[in-house]
């Protein structure tokens, strides 16, 4: 009952708002940067589509915490799409391809990954993989909006927005404006 198999999403309730999103945002910018003691060879990958917005969020607080001067590129960002590495192609429709920007060698680094909601962790699993052809990353952490439980796979995310406990035919929608909880109407 994702968006890929068709269907309107018709919001339920609003459980967070934009200023609950940019404190979420703040939050994790803060424990990131407590974790792995700064910026030095870190790198924010925003997974396609939900966790773009989120990554160059969180990648713009960042560089205000850090108070990096205008010439400072601060932490890089890229793009992920991971469409083509899932293990469910041929399970559910395959979404157009998306860009996937990667613009440092991830050799050596810490990579936070960044989407929007964590369900069974299998996109999650697919940008684990798909990663590999863009190096070898000293270690991965995870930073997400949503973490709605259901898991499939043994994935935890490092940094959380908020725990959201949600029934499996529920959906969630995150923007900058606020995540809503949902359910999808055929059409």
């Amino acid at each position: 009952m994702t968006r890929p198999y068709g269907g309107v999403f018709i919001a339920r309730s609003q459980v967070m708002g934009a200023e609950e999103i940019e404190r979420a945002i703040r939050r994790m910018a803060h424990e990131i940067l407590e974790r792995n003691l700064g910026l030095d060879d870190l790198a924010i990958i925003g997974l396609q589509t939900g966790g773009v917005e989120l990554a160059q969020a969180l990648a713009a607080v960042l560089r205000e915490i850090e108070e990096l001067e205008d010439d400072d590129p601060g932490v890089p960002v890229g793009t992920l799409d991971v469409a083509l590495y899932r293990d469910d192609i041929g399970i559910r429709p395959l979404l157009p391809e998306e860009v996937t920007d990667i613009p440092v060698d991830l050799d050596g680094r810490t990579v936070v990954l960044v989407d929007d909601v964590l369900f069974t962790g299998r996109t999650i699993r697919a940008a684990l993989d798909a990663m590999c052809d863009y190096g070898r990353p000293r270690a991965v952490q995870l930073a997400v909006m949503v973490d709605r439980g259901h898991r499939e796979l043994p994935i935890r995310p490092d940094y959380v927005g908020k725990n959201l406990p949600t029934r499996r035919n529920e959906l969630v929608d995150v923007t900058m404006s606020g995540v809503q909880l949902g359910e999808l109407q055929k059409q």
